[in-house]
């Protein structure tokens, strides 16, 4: 997957939109600045979001952190993946350790291009 395909929030999570459906994971700086994830929570499949919802938990040795949905719609798929091994996360943010698919109805006005999330990162000093 290219990362210029995908869309950031500023709380650094990506979504890839493919027609009506959003795979959704966090960052590789988000990852990076939780350290070495050891505990994941997700969505059931089915789960109605509105956008800024808790769409997951990432917990690592540092902290834990709330992942926020991007989107309006519903949860179609999960990364049963990152129940046993959360590390995937660590390891590949992008593709392996992607979060949840949804069927969206809406997505967040305030989407990032890679550009855009690289230049915000850049100012913060991350």
């Amino acid at each position: 997957m290219r990362k210029s395909e995908l869309k950031y929030t500023r709380e650094h999570e990506w979504l890839k939109v493919e027609g009506s459906r959003a795979r959704v994971g966090i960052t590789s700086y988000a990852q990076e600045a939780l350290g070495d994830v050891v505990f994941v929570e997700l969505p059931e499949v089915g789960k109605e979001m509105e956008i800024g919802d808790v769409l997951g938990v990432v917990e690592s040795v540092k902290a834990a952190s709330d992942v926020y949905s991007p989107c309006r719609g519903k949860v179609v798929a999960v990364n049963d993946a990152l129940l046993s091994h959360p590390e995937l996360l660590n390891r590949d943010p992008y593709g392996e350790g992607w979060m949840v698919e949804m069927e969206f109805t809406e997505l967040a006005s305030d989407l990032l291009t890679e550009e855009e999330y690289e230049a915000r990162l850049a100012e913060e000093g991350k």
